[in-house]
């Protein structure tokens, strides 16, 4: 008997595409992720329209029909048009071949039948009927719709195929794994495709590190990003991506001591970040000057790479000591020093790896601020080399707070709480976040009589010093008599 969920198909973009089918003549469906979603009660957006023909075609009439603007896509043989919030996207039906060393395919026009077969996933195969005659009627040759309901996924054809054709299915099947889970619904890869991944996994070496990061970007952002990497352990995966997180793996014990499993912990991290409340720790919800990298949500996808790379320079500092037992002394700093490498090799922005390399570079200094006296120099200080980035640092650092033991963490996170609202004492008091030297090159130039030299840049540290200090007040008035009253130690006289 057939399926017919008509429901789906409620919006009415969806019948004016039945129309368009009907008058020119050709067989069109909904596939993939818009069927998948709706029928895991999700709302989805991103509608993929397969027809029996040309979707270039297609989508040039529903663009008349409709009076949208169309964007093509030629080299792809695809096209695209916005309509009522949704983003539409056309396609003929088509079958794909492959040559081993290529992730290019050989495309030729092909059935509804065909396209189900090229698609990586039985979850992604199913399609809904937009003929007048079915309209809604299920197509779903290979169990899809039972998949869901098991919470599995699994390729259409065996998996040693779909994994050589695309290698870049092996990541999309853990991406799907983390994204679709949540605590009622679980999903899991099949254990015939992780042992397939296994095989193939040197595979991944003929893809670009552009799609490699765009899929690894995309498993960031799940609710769960930690069971993305465990799955790419398990499959083999991660030596070929990030081989760093591997060197976290593990705990060594010498005299009966053990340190924490730095990997574990990584993770622990991250999926804190993922599920922690926005709550920004020192007030100001975003700084005045524009961030290089957009608003606190677009930064989001870059604090979660800062999370798992936070504790990347354990391996290569980890010592023993038999007084004091497993030390990582400097761990950030070369941490901070692998990330550009990291982010050059994935392809990734390079505003981005600055800002992951100084959030892992200060992820300690807040820390170390709860185990002393926070007294307002190390805060100023804490928030001159932070600057915009402070409330991420500070999430950054209580997402980094994982002792198993509940007194240690509540005690901890009550000293956090100390820092935090003396970061926003000292803010609102001494402006350092987006610290300006009071005094300019400019203006000592002229008062002494100089041109451009060392010297300047010696009295302007040591204005600035004595801000962070506290010694005088961020001004100019306080700044200006402090310089004067220690330029002659430079041999700076004011000119007369």
């Amino acid at each position: 008997m057939q399926t017919v969920v008509s429901e789906f198909l409620d919006r009415p973009v969806f019948k004016l595409l039945s129309e368009v089918a009907e008058q020119t003549g050709v067989r069109a469906f909904v596939i993939g992720g818009y069927v998948r979603d709706r029928f895991l009660g999700r709302e989805c957006n991103d509608i993929d329209v397969v027809v029996e023909g040309s979707g270039i075609d297609f989508a040039t009439a529903v663009g008349e029909k409709t009076g949208k603007y169309v964007s093509y896509f030629k080299n792809f043989g695809t096209a695209m048009l916005h309509y009522g919030g949704d983003e539409i996207e056309f396609v003929g039906a088509r079958k794909e071949s492959y040559r081993r060393e290529s992730r290019k395919p050989i495309v030729e026009n092909g059935t509804l039948e065909d396209d189900q077969l090229r698609r990586d996933f039985t979850i992604n195969a199913m399609a809904l009927s937009l003929q007048k005659e079915d309209f809604g009627a299920l197509v779903d040759p290979f169990g899809g719709i039972r998949d869901l309901a098991a919470g599995i996924i699994r390729t259409p054809l065996d998996p040693d195929t779909t994994y050589s054709d695309d290698p870049l299915r092996m990541l999309r099947a853990v991406r799907f794994a983390s994204k679709l889970s949540t605590p009622e619904h679980g999903f899991t890869i099949v254990p015939e495709s992780m042992a397939s991944m296994r095989r193939m996994a040197d595979r991944l070496g003929i893809l670009s590190r552009e799609r490699i990061a765009d899929e690894l970007n995309k498993m960031m952002m799940t609710p769960r990003p930690s069971m993305a990497f465990r799955l790419m352990d398990e499959a083999g995966l991660l030596p070929h991506i990030l081989p760093q997180l591997l060197e976290l793996k593990g705990v060594e014990t010498v005299e009966g001591r053990g340190h924490k499993d730095n990997f574990e912990h990584t993770l622990a991290v991250l999926d804190n970040i993922a599920s922690r409340e926005r709550n920004p720790a020192s007030g100001e919800e975003e700084p005045e000057t524009p961030h290089p990298l957009g608003s606190a949500a677009d930064r989001e996808l870059w604090l979660r790479w800062a999370a798992l790379l936070h504790d990347i320079g354990k391996p290569a500092s980890k010592r023993y000591d038999p007084a004091i037992g497993w030390t990582f002394h400097g761990h950030e700093v070369i941490g901070s020093r692998m990330v550009p490498k990291i982010f050059n090799d994935l392809k990734l922005p390079v505003e981005a790896a600055k800002y992951v390399r100084k959030l892992v570079w200060l992820h300690l200094r807040p820390i170390a601020l709860v185990d002393e006296e926070v007294t307002d120099s190390a805060v100023r200080r804490l928030l001159f080399d932070a600057g915009d980035d402070i409330d991420d640092l500070m999430a950054l650092c209580n997402a980094d707070i994982t002792s198993k033991n509940p007194v240690k963490v509540a005690k901890v996170k009550a000293n956090f709480e100390l820092v935090a609202r003396k970061l926003v004492e000292v803010e609102a008091k001494d402006a350092i976040r987006n610290f300006k030297n009071p005094i300019t090159g400019e203006y000592v130039m002229e008062l002494y009589g100089i041109g451009p030299c060392n010297k300047i840049g010696q009295i302007k540290e040591m204005v600035k010093e004595a801000i962070l200090d506290g010694v005088i007040g961020n001004n100019f008035e306080e700044a200006d008599a402090f310089m004067r009253a220690h330029a002659p130690e430079l041999g700076l006289q004011e000119q007369k």
